[in-house]
């Protein structure tokens, strides 16, 4: 049997995923406005921790499509 300190994670402690404050590395960041802006997704979000204020793009699926072609 494999001892509980060699055991691997998921997902890896130092690869953090997904949206991560960029003063405090704290992964709270709470939307607190969304809107669409030519063709894509603009969030707002706020760190919980900190205070600091991030944000963020997300192309929409049509963009995408455009782009790739």
């Amino acid at each position: 049997m494999t001892s509980e300190s060699t055991r691997k994670r998921w997902p890896p402690a130092e690869d953090p995923k997904g949206v991560v404050c960029p003063k405090c590395g704290c992964a709270h960041l709470p939307v607190l406005n969304t809107r669409r802006s030519m063709g894509r997704i603009v969030r707002y979000r706020q760190c919980r921790h900190c205070g600091r204020r991030v944000t963020t793009y997300e192309v929409t699926p049509s963009k995408v499509a455009d782009v790739t072609a």
